[in-house]
């Protein structure tokens, strides 16, 4: 006998559903003595998903309060009901009691004007939701299946459970056609280079007719992301857009980004002296360095910002050998410097005292576990603390992580809970890039297994 949750028709304030309010008398039944049971009424019908509430039975307390178990008298029992006591209510012939002050009245309908709202819209939701998962589940199916043979990735039916624990399906259902979007997803994956490269912006215009539908903090992007990772179990945390685009032979954009180069060039550039370069990304993956002379230091100095770059440029004579990466650095990046480092030159790298800086400087670590860190102690960073800095605002240190080559400065960072930078040393820099090599007091990362918690 239960009414659909769907269609509020004929109630003039869209709370019961199908007009089983019209022209019933709810006055005494929507008494404040009478709301404790229509209370009860509701939390079972949104339980259940049943507007109506007219069929089955469920199981009430009876309040302490006489007058409010004198109230129901005649829709529940002849007599009051005990205080305290739980009483199973045949809702049929409840919903018949209701019946005498209107032809269509049924509990849910009561409860839903006592209470101001419709009922089991949650309930309703959650089933809408999930046939359109299912819906969507299906089309997915579909579209893995046909992709090409030679597609590089075939995401199957078991990475469903995957994408929900990601949350992906739940940004899929707020999509405003979701699934246009996944199969666009499937689209750019049918797309994807079996060996090669792709540039982002011309397979995204190849699959969907869009250079952009594949930009940083589209949906798309990151549905297609969301589908590799499952295809390839990875946990895709911690993985920047650039190196997971990488994986799946895709280029983000080869000629802008890339590290900024102040005295080390690939060999056989011919640079002024004293002159910066970029080095794009397409020049970083087929870079071959060259090997330092015997009469050369042999350090090459990397930095997060470029105001270090223009500093040296700018107030250090002679030949300095420095590299920033303006930023966090890409795989692309970092493998370049890996390969750097294989010709000869020692490494000395460091950036800001935060989240980002200590993450590059364990990326660093991780790749070149030669390398050493330059000024990142826990002394450097007190001494780069601003006694009244302007507006600083804090760290979120959850995801400060750990410093392997000095655990003191972990400790120290999430003492003070502020950030410092690399400008507040800039004398100190500028003193070693002069010298031509990083303090003899910093510490050495011994421990390549240590070194790759990044």
């Amino acid at each position: 006998m239960s009414t659909p949750a769907s269609g509020q028709a004929d109630c003039p304030e869209r709370l019961c559903h199908n007009g089983a309010c019209r022209s019933a008398d709810l006055s005494a039944l929507l008494s404040s003595d009478v709301r404790w049971l229509w209370e009860q009424v509701a939390r079972q019908a949104d339980r259940r998903g049943d507007a109506a509430m007219d069929s089955r039975t469920i199981t009430i307390t009876a309040p302490d309060s006489p007058a409010q178990r004198a109230a129901v008298i005649g829709l529940l029992a002849p007599r009051p009901l005990p205080a305290g006591r739980t009483r199973r209510i045949d809702l049929q012939r409840l919903t018949q009691a209701l019946q005498r002050r209107g032809a269509h009245l049924t509990p849910g309908a009561v409860a839903a004007h006592a209470l101001g709202r419709p009922l089991a819209d949650r309930a309703a939701d959650k089933a809408r939701r999930a046939a359109r998962l299912a819906t969507l589940q299906h089309l997915r199916s579909r579209l893995a299946r046909a992709l090409p043979p030679t597609a590089p990735l075939r995401p199957d039916d078991a990475g469903w459970d995957s994408l929900r624990r990601r949350g992906s399906l739940a940004r899929l259902l707020q999509h405003p056609s979701p699934d246009r979007l996944l199969t666009a997803a499937f689209a750019v994956l049918r797309r994807l280079p079996a060996s090669g490269r792709a540039d982002r912006r011309l397979l995204a215009e190849t699959a969907t007719g869009n250079p952009h539908a594949l930009d940083p903090g589209t949906e798309l992007a990151a549905l297609v992301l969301a589908e590799a990772a499952t295809a390839r179990a990875e946990a895709g945390d911690g993985v920047s857009a650039r190196d997971a685009w990488g994986r799946l032979g895709v280029d983000l954009d080869t000629l802008t980004g890339g590290l900024l180069s102040l005295g080390i060039h690939p060999a056989d550039w011919h640079i002024p002296a004293g002159q910066p370069a970029v080095l794009v990304p397409w020049v970083l993956d087929r870079a071959v360095w060259p090997a330092p002379r015997r009469s050369e230091d042999r350090w090459v100095f990397l930095t997060e910002n470029p105001s270090v770059a223009a500093a040296a440029r700018d107030g250090v004579p002679g030949e300095v050998r420095l590299l920033c990466t303006v930023g966090t650095p890409s795989r692309t990046e970092l493998d370049a410097v890996a390969r750097l480092a294989a010709t000869g030159w020692r490494l000395a790298v460091r950036a800001d005292f935060d989240g980002a800086g200590l993450a590059l400087v364990r990326a660093v670590l991780a790749t070149v576990p030669q390398a050493e860190v330059w000024r990142m102690t826990a002394a450097d960073y007190t001494a780069s603390l601003h006694p009244t800095p302007f507006e600083s605002e804090p760290l979120n240190l959850e995801h400060l992580g750990d410093t392997p080559w000095d655990p003191a400065l972990a400790a120290a960072i999430r003492e003070s809970g502020r950030p410092a930078y690399e400008e507040a040393l800039i004398e100190e820099l500028l003193s070693d890039l002069l010298r031509g090599s990083p303090p003899v007091s910093t510490p050495v990362c011994v421990d390549p297994a240590t070194a790759r918690q990044v």
